[in-house]
């Protein structure tokens, strides 16, 4: 009889007294636990450092900050992984979907590689399904609309299955209706998921949408 090792229980997203510097001057300050499937909003106007402090989580921070504390997903210090190793689901105001691959393409880019072209085929399927896009795998990118690239953008973080996600503006670009949509699409997917979520925002309707706590940034 094949066994198959357990999922990995969901980790909560630590920040650990995380301050950024510009210079000799401080930034952004954050000391926050994350738990699973719950979502910690960063509010506050351009320029406070919302978006340095998520590239600091994501590991891509600039030279020219500097940043003390520690990031950790459960026991794992994320400063011991390259940006690619910390499986950390990206959404940004674009959804930057790659032009040169199909839909479909663009969803199997990120997903693990174990398990053979058919099955990821069939998991490229049954996820445009569920964001009802059946049929949509050989399509164009450019050939959707607005909200079918962001559903798209989604679900391709979701594929890579990652262990926390990180929200830059997501919705910002929007139109209201499909702000709306959006907003209960990605916090469905991550309570359902167990996801530990950091999002920073200056729309006081996506911290309301998200449900968990916020803390405001002068």
């Amino acid at each position: 009889m094949t066994q198959t090792t357990p999922p990995t229980a969901p980790s909560p997203l630590i920040l650990e007294r995380v301050v950024i510097h510009h210079g000799e001057q401080p930034l952004v300050a954050v000391d926050a636990r994350i738990p699973p499937g719950e979502v910690l909003t960063l509010m506050g106007p351009s320029g406070v450092g919302k978006s340095t402090l998520l590239a600091q989580v994501a590991g891509f921070l600039a030279p020219v900050f500097t940043a003390t504390g520690r990031i950790r997903l459960g026991d794992d210090d994320l400063s011991r992984h390259p940006p690619e190793r910390r499986r950390l689901g990206l959404l940004f105001q674009d959804p930057l979907l790659f032009p040169h691959l199909s839909v479909g393409g663009n969803l199997a880019f990120g997903m693990p590689a174990d398990g053979g072209r058919r099955r990821r085929r069939q998991a490229v399927e049954a996820a445009l399904a569920d964001i009802g896009l059946a049929g949509f795998a050989d399509r164009d990118p450019a050939t959707l609309s607005g909200g079918q690239r962001a559903r798209v953008a989604l679900m391709r973080v979701l594929l890579a299955e990652p262990r926390a996600m990180l929200l830059d503006e997501p919705f910002s670009k929007l139109d209201a209706a499909l702000r709306d949509e959006m907003r209960r699409l990605v916090f469905a997917r991550i309570r359902a998921r167990g996801l530990p979520t950091l999002m920073v925002t200056h729309d006081r309707d996506d911290a309301e949408a998200a449900g968990g706590r916020v803390i405001e940034l002068a």
